[in-house]
């Protein structure tokens, strides 16, 4: 404040007298001005790299670098990114990773953690839209890339039918079994009931591995006939069993077994 009584920040700069400095209450928008964090750069041109050749043209990390971009508007994202892919092993095995194994990474909050398996419920969606109101033998590399997206990357194997009707359509896509690492409950009398019910002519038999290999062991050969030899009389088809796992896909059918 001036010896007039008024204070600097309501004068223009040509009133404030020779040699006296402006009110520490209004600075110049040189000493406001913050510098771009070094991350803002890195964002616009990995978006750039993007758009012009697609996810091909990006590593996983990157990916998920992108996928974060949202999540976390304020930070440098590519460390968290990196973790989880050295956590995980792969841009699928992050989308697939548990919500409570995602929030052990640090960085990775609850937020961030729910548009991860957000991202992996849109995949899933995507993928079981190619194989909806139309007919599946039909469309069978859809029905793999389906149950890879679904199943592949889980830590535990998970046991599920796809009913179709009698133009071979999906009817319904049901989980009917949680498990542990290497084991999930099957009835084969509760197959064939909730099969009746659903008035559905023909099942396909999936479950994953979470080993990674696909192999069928004697257990699922066994189940599997199990099921077909229940299935027949009441004009029920078992189409195939497919086995999902890290490392491809095994199918009954194509293996003989069935």
């Amino acid at each position: 404040m001036n010896d007039d009584g008024i204070p600097d920040y309501y004068k223009t700069p040509q009133e404030i007298k020779p040699n006296q400095k402006p009110s520490s209450k209004k600075q110049s928008a040189n000493e406001s001005a913050q510098p771009e964090p070094h991350y803002v750069g890195h964002r616009e041109r990995l978006r750039e790299r993007f758009l012009e050749s697609g996810e091909q043209g990006l590593p996983d990390y990157e990916l998920l670098e992108l996928m974060l971009f949202r999540a976390m508007p304020r930070r440098d994202v590519k460390p968290v990114a990196k973790a989880l892919i050295a956590r995980f092993g792969s841009f699928a095995e992050v989308l697939g990773a548990r919500l409570e194994l995602l929030c052990e990474i640090d960085g990775v909050g609850d937020s961030v953690a729910l548009d991860i398996k957000l991202m992996e419920a849109a995949a899933r969606r995507l993928a079981r839209g190619a194989i909806q109101k139309r007919p599946v033998l039909s469309s069978w590399s859809s029905v793999i890339e389906y149950c890879r997206t679904a199943m592949a990357f889980e830590d535990r194997e998970v046991f599920r039918i796809l009913f179709l009707d009698k133009r071979n359509c999906l009817i319904a896509d049901e989980v009917q079994g949680l498990g542990t690492v290497d084991h999930t409950p099957v009835y084969p009398r509760e197959v064939v009931r909730r099969a009746l019910e659903l008035s559905a002519t023909a099942i396909i038999l999936v479950h994953n591995h979470p080993s990674g290999d696909p192999t069928p062991s004697t257990a699922d050969i066994r189940m599997t006939h199990d099921i077909a030899n229940m299935s027949k009389p009441l004009g029920l088809t078992v189409h195939d069993h497919i086995i999902v796992g890290r490392q491809g896909h095994a199918s009954f059918r194509g293996l003989n077994l069935l």
